[in-house]
């Protein structure tokens, strides 16, 4: 009988690489404890991002690709998700209530952004994740319409809103507290202060991923936003067309003169599949998103279907991941909705609760 050592198990794990992140297990230290009984063996494993649907492919894979080592007979793996904090643009400190809030951005409109938010942001819960969504489009909501929700937000103190929910996730925006139909004609500063209020003065609770769903564009509002608002991350959608990329690329810039990590880019309207015969045309060209991603070194995190039911269950205020859970685009946001978590989970953790306050007191 082969003696089995851990170091064995482990080097054996570091040719395991998790789909999501592209990182072996043990590099993403999502290994917690190997214990060994002669040709027994248990493994203990922690992921750093939602996975509900993927844990049990997981816990089979591993444990059929440790039999293959000499020695080993029988193997027992656990999985666990635990979510935590990562890091925020510096100056900046993450919300109490928030572990991680991930911008949705797109250089120009369009282009399914919100779309794309609210999936993300439904498809995370669908993966077991605490999780609300936060419309910063000031001048055009629409994810009150997207999740079929209206009226005034609750507030129990008369000072802080409480949010609304919508098949389990939080959600706020500009569209709960005016009319549809007032045009907000305001300037920057205040649409600046507005989502401030509306960041602040929601009572989120205990929320893994805050999804915020930004206005399009590169402008003043943009930036202002990126450098007073702690993210942890950003994705962004695009589509082929050429003229999208050219502004995709400059949402890339605008990420990185801010400091906040871009976690990948997500090609939305890539092929058009038609709803009668289920023929499939590229309407606006063909791999943009991915040649983008791959020239700027981020990751391309999916492409999706310019698909009519996506459209008409958005404007029917349940979208695709609710919906229809079991169809092609559904799987894709939750793919892609793993896939970006994973990414955030490599990143830096943030470390600012775990120290103490210092208070100099005079004599």
């Amino acid at each position: 009988m082969t003696n089995i050592e851990k170091t064995d198990i482990e080097n054996h794990l570091r040719q395991f690489i998790d789909p999501h992140h592209g990182v072996d297990l043990v590099t993403a230290k999502s290994v917690k404890s190997i214990v060994i009984d002669g040709a027994n063996v248990t493994v203990k494993l922690e992921l750093g991002y939602p996975a509900k649907s993927y844990i049990d492919t997981l816990k089979s894979e591993v444990e059929q690709y440790l039999k293959t080592l000499a020695g080993v007979e029988n193997v027992s793996v656990e999985v666990s998700v635990k979510i935590v904090s990562h890091a925020v643009q510096q100056a900046l400190k993450p919300n109490p209530h928030i572990k991680n809030m991930i911008a949705v951005a797109s250089g120009k409109g369009g282009v399914g952004k919100s779309t794309t938010a609210v999936n993300l942001a439904l498809a995370l819960a669908a993966e077991g994740a605490n999780v609300g969504i936060l419309d910063a489009d000031i001048y055009g909501p629409s994810v009150p319409t997207m999740l079929g929700l209206s009226g005034l937000p609750e507030s129990e103190d008369k000072k802080t809103m409480m949010p609304k929910v919508a098949y389990g996730i939080q959600t706020m925006s500009i569209g709960y507290l005016v009319p549809e139909d007032q045009a907000m004609i305001w300037r920057g500063p205040m649409v600046t202060n507005a989502l401030q209020q509306l960041l602040r003065d929601t009572n989120w609770k205990d929320l893994d991923y805050l999804i915020i769903d930004l206005p399009p564009g590169t402008g003043d509002i943009q930036l202002t936003l990126a450098q007073q608002i702690p993210v942890s991350g950003a994705v962004i959608v695009t589509t082929p067309q050429d003229i999208a990329l050219i502004d995709a690329q400059r949402g890339l810039g605008m990420f990185a003169k801010v400091n906040v990590p871009v976690l990948g880019i997500v090609e939305n309207m890539s092929i058009h599949i038609c709803s009668n015969c289920g023929h499939e045309e590229a309407i606006f060209g063909t791999g943009g998103g991915a040649v983008m991603a791959e020239s700027n070194q981020v990751d391309f995190l999916g492409a999706l279907p310019l698909d009519i039911a996506i459209r008409m269950n958005a404007d029917s205020g349940k979208p695709t991941v609710v919906a229809d859970p079991d169809s092609r685009a559904a799987k894709i946001y939750q793919q892609i909705a793993r896939t970006t978590a994973a990414k955030l989970a490599l990143k830096a953790k943030d470390f600012s609760s775990k120290f103490p306050n210092i208070v100099v007191q005079a004599n």
